[in-house]
């Protein structure tokens, strides 16, 4: 059985590991209320943009511009998005999961990799993969701009056709306790269905089509990586927020518990002095 000085030393330890979990869960609760606003804020926009594009995808020609050009798959770029710090549950496994079971479907393609994040980038690396880039302490200082330059390596390697297509990974924000593992494919855009019997009606387009498809295409492709990211943070902050709520209320448990063994622990020894005296009191007589 373990000391009463022993008992008290890891009762001591662990208030102060509370301690911690308790604050990073507090910054983790701010940080995810801004980063809730900003993809609050971002949603609207990027849903508005989506639909736009899908629709000009149905009715353009797909050889109208480099990104909306289909091929046959045989060269795939994963973007994979984790965090660069851990303590945040399965948020990480869950995103390396997911990628690796994208990576099983298209396992017939040449598979390459741009990872962003430290966790993403050590797992695999550690397992070997084609990283052709990979983005680290990104979300330090975020910016619309830091989104862009992603951008540029995935939509050079889809026009310059080293990749026929490219998918994002990332975990969607839903809310404090949920977020979902998302797998979507970036380029080349999805085309809108249209409704069985409706013809897709193209419009005049002023100044050109090429011009404007230049414009909202490469608009489009920034506005989908950089909601990827946004959603990715609100989600990493709300999934520590959770761990770290978790580990405060485990040790909770445990000090109890290890109060509780050390209280018994100092009455055995209070009754085995007493039992001692009483018979050393017993041997004088």
């Amino acid at each position: 059985m373990a000391s009463l000085r022993d008992i008290k030393r890891r009762i001591k330890s662990v208030k102060n590991t509370q301690q911690i979990t308790r604050a990073m869960k507090l910054i983790s609760a701010t940080k995810m209320r801004k980063a809730q606003e900003a993809i609050v804020a971002a949603r609207p926009y990027a849903l508005k943009m989506l639909n736009v594009m899908s629709s000009l995808a149905c009715r353009v020609d797909t050889t109208a511009h480099p990104l909306l050009s289909r091929r046959e798959e045989k060269n795939v770029l994963i973007v994979v998005i984790t965090s660069d710090k851990g303590l945040c549950g399965g948020f990480n496994g869950n995103i390396i999961r997911k990628t690796l079971r994208l990576m099983e479907e298209k396992k017939e393609c040449n598979i390459s990799l741009i990872v962003v994040g430290k966790k993403g980038r050590d797992f695999f690396r550690g397992k070997k993969y084609n990283i052709v880039k990979e983005y680290i302490d990104l979300f330090r200082a975020f910016s619309y701009q830091r989104a862009s330059n992603i951008v540029k390596d995935i939509t050079d390697a889809y026009t310059s056709e080293q990749v026929d297509s490219t998918y994002v990974v990332y975990n969607e924000f839903k809310s404090v306790i949920q977020q979902k593992v998302v797998s979507e494919i970036l380029l080349p855009i999805p085309a809108l269905v249209c409704k069985v019997g409706e013809e897709p009606v193209d419009y005049i387009y002023e100044p050109s089509a090429k011009e404007i498809l230049d414009e909202l295409l490469n608009k489009y492709v920034e506005i989908e990586v950089y909601r990827s990211l946004l959603e990715s943070i609100a989600s990493e902050h709300g999934a520590r927020m959770t761990a770290m709520d978790s580990a405060t209320r485990n040790a909770s448990d445990m000090i109890s518990k290890l109060t509780l063994n050390y209280n018994r622990a100092r009455q055995a020894a209070i009754t085995r002095e007493i039992i001692e005296i009483v018979s050393g009191a017993d041997a004088l007589k």
